[in-house]
């Protein structure tokens, strides 16, 4: 009967972790809906930002989850760690995944160039010229004239001059 009893309080305490992360999700995306609204960013631009913050709402939910259900502290830690240094490992070769979300945001917010636009990088070997398609996480997509998709890193993106034709 004891052991039904810790089963009710995981279960409530679980109940409590998913309903709080439901209620944080809709708050964050509200606020984000609304910066969006008020400084007039494009819908595709907040829905970048909110793919990424509910994926850290997401993960910090599950481990509430885990430790709640029993997984050692230590053993957690162990295990996030060494997910975050492979896939660290995995992404780090060509620049940094932190950078292309971290430029994924500075797109999103201040970044002059949206989807519908048709942009030019101004490069000495090899100009790129192409229409927004899709701003992503990590990528940003071009169509150019041959119909050809093009994608650039979004770190790549936020350190080369780029000339814009507006579609507005």
């Amino acid at each position: 009967m004891l052991i039904m009893e810790e089963y009710k309080i995981k279960i409530i305490e679980s109940i409590v972790v998913l309903f709080s992360y439901v209620i944080f999700r809709i708050a964050i995306q509200k606020a984000i809906e609304s910066v969006r609204i008020k400084f007039a960013h494009q819908n595709a631009r907040a829905k970048i930002v909110k793919k990424l913050i509910n994926f850290f709402l997401l993960f910090i939910s599950l481990q509430f989850l885990l430790l709640i259900w029993g997984v050692e502290k230590d053993k957690l830690i162990i295990f996030a760690t060494s997910m975050l240094t492979v896939l660290g490992i995995a992404f780090f070769a060509q620049w940094s995944i932190l950078s292309n979300i971290t430029s994924a945001l500075i797109i999103f917010f201040s970044h002059p160039a949206k989807i519908g636009d048709t942009i030019t990088l101004v490069e000495k070997e090899y100009p790129v010229e192409g229409k927004i398609i899709d701003i992503q996480i990590f990528f940003i997509i071009l169509k150019n004239e041959n119909s050809e998709l093009i994608t650039i890193p979004n770190n790549i993106f936020m350190q080369k001059i780029i000339s814009r034709k507006s579609t507005d």
